[in-house]
């Protein structure tokens, strides 16, 4: 059994525990980063039907605004989820599921934080503008988030790793 877990260890020195409370942790930083921006987005979005601007709104932007709203609260349950998650199972000896679980509720929050700031921009543009090309413009945004956030690092995971 001992030979088996020594067999299992490939590229740093550590026992299968040590890797999820060191995975757990690099995920913990990642979702601070993501929760913060959708937290803020969020914050923002709730104050909006609050203000005289609002009331102006044709049933399109208002439609979008409800779909936004919505978007940005389901993305903040996703990326909180995982806190709950841990601190539920916390002392029961099953970190590593935890940590895949983790990793798929931050999985889903991100593609919730694409879906809410694309609605966000679209939101703006239109009331900022009429322009017919504002779906054009919000497309090469989302284009834009999709390379950065899916693309180059499925690239470099292809590239660099043996996997």
């Amino acid at each position: 059994m001992v030979q088996a877990a020594e067999e299992r260890r490939t590229g740093r020195d550590e026992s299968e525990d040590e890797r999820a409370d060191r995975m757990w942790g690099e995920l913990m930083q990642e979702i601070r980063v993501a929760q913060m921006g959708v937290q803020i987005l969020f914050g923002f979005l709730l104050t909006v039907v609050f203000t005289p601007k609002y009331a102006a709104l044709g049933d399109t932007e208002k439609t979008i605004y409800i779909v936004t709203v919505v978007l940005g609260a389901t993305a903040t349950g996703a990326l909180i989820g995982p806190v709950s998650l841990h601190r539920l199972v916390s002392g029961r000896r099953i970190k590593a599921r935890a940590v895949q679980w983790a990793a798929r509720l931050t999985f889903v929050g991100l593609m919730l934080l694409l879906a809410t700031t694309t609605s966000s921009l679209l939101l703006i543009l239109r009331v900022a503008t009429h322009d017919p090309f504002v779906p054009w413009l919000v497309t090469a945004v989302v284009a834009w988030y999709l390379v950065c956030w899916f693309l180059l690092p499925l690239w470099i995971r292809r590239r660099y790793t043996t996997k």
